[in-house]
C-alpha cells in the first residue's frame, strides 16, 4: 500500500523558515518522480515544485521560484521543501504527490499558516 506522510508544518511569520518532509512507502522511492502541491482555503490546488526520481532535475512554480528548495533522500525514502521568506499568500495544506502504477497518490498534507 502506497502512503505518503507529511509532516513539519506550522504557524510563522512573514520572513520565516520551514521545512516539509514528505515519508513514503510502499513502492520503489527512488524509481519516481516526486511533486509538492498545495491548496488554500477556497482555492484549487496548486502545483509547487517537482523533482526527477534521482533528484538531479527540479522545477518551480514562478509563484516560489528562488525561495523554495525541493530535495530527495532516496536512501531514507524521503522528500523535502525547505521553505524560506514564507509570505502570506504561501498559507495552505501542503501535501506531496506521485504516480505509480496508473495512479496519483497524494497525503493528507500539512498545514502552513504565514501570518504576523
Amino acid at each position: 500500500e502506497v502512503q505518503l506522510v507529511e509532516s513539519g508544518g506550522g504557524m510563522v511569520q512573514p520572513g520565516g523558515s520551514l521545512r516539509l518532509s514528505c515519508a513514503a512507502s510502499g513502492f520503489t522511492f527512488s524509481n519516481y518522480d516526486m511533486n509538492w502541491v498545495r491548496q488554500a482555503p477556497g482555492k484549487g490546488p496548486e502545483w509547487v515544485s517537482g523533482i526527477n526520481f534521482g533528484g538531479g532535475r527540479t522545477r518551480y512554480a514562478d509563484s516560489v521560484k528562488g525561495r523554495f528548495t525541493i530535495s530527495r533522500d532516496n536512501a531514507k525514502n524521503t522528500l523535502y521543501l525547505q521553505m524560506n521568506s514564507l509570505k502570506p499568500e504561501d498559507t495552505a495544506l501542503y501535501y506531496c504527490k506521485t504516480h505509480y502504477a496508473g495512479s496519483d497518490y497524494r497525503g493528507q498534507g500539512t498545514q502552513v499558516t504565514v501570518s504576523s
